[in-house]
């Protein structure tokens, strides 16, 4: 049916490129922005195009900033400077800012080593991480999503500071706070066990 409404085809094979959109809910978002008032619609279109004109990478840490103002993190003196820590993506740094519990400097690496997607370490901001890593950095913390593309990461990441002192840290593994042991899988118990510290 869909290709007798070239027009809904045209839109639904925009929408197909949006990575991270499900393809389930594809129609509805579609639905969505056709049942959209058209005032609300425009708006909608000028705040992603302003978004676009606006924001830009951060040339030391790589978080989103605007064009004319100063990085949130990088210009804030209230910021630890002797501490980075590495993200893939700027959403990892959002879930850390929200816990208000660390005050250092960001880096995001764009993502995460993965030869199967053709992403390699040249792909990365992983160079200009190195680059950043003066006398100034006592402690870089690998804050990397716990996957095997992750830790590859991480594991590169380690082998280039290795003529470098510096502390190198990651996110500690294992039983999330208030869940029952029966009910966790097999490689998180082992990583909970392993990466095990004094009480």
């Amino acid at each position: 049916m869909i290709h007798r409404l070239p027009t809904l085809q045209g839109v639904v094979k925009q929408l197909q490129q949006v990575p991270f959109l499900a393809s389930k809910n594809l129609y509805r978002v579609l639905s969505h922005f056709l049942e959209m008032d058209a005032a609300k619609l425009d708006m909608f279109c000028a705040a992603l195009k302003a978004a676009k004109q606006n924001l830009i990478p951060c040339s030391q840490c790589f978080v989103w900033k605007e064009r004319n103002q100063g990085c949130l993190f990088c210009d804030d003196q209230k910021r630890d400077k002797s501490t980075i820590c590495v993200v893939e993506s700027w959403q990892e740094l959002l879930a850390i800012e929200r816990t208000e519990g660390y005050k250092g400097l960001y880096h995001v690496l764009g993502g995460s080593i993965c030869p199967l997607d053709g992403i390699g370490p040249e792909d990365l901001t992983i160079l200009p991480l190195i680059n950043r890593l003066n006398g100034n950095v006592e402690e870089l913390i690998l804050a990397m999503n716990q996957t095997p593309e992750g830790e590859a990461t991480s594991a590169f990441i380690v082998q280039k500071l290795s003529k470098l002192d510096i502390k190198v840290s990651c996110l500690a593994k294992g039983v999330p706070v208030g869940s029952s042991l029966e009910f966790i899988d097999r490689l998180t118990m082992f990583k909970a066990l392993a990466d095990r510290r004094p009480f």
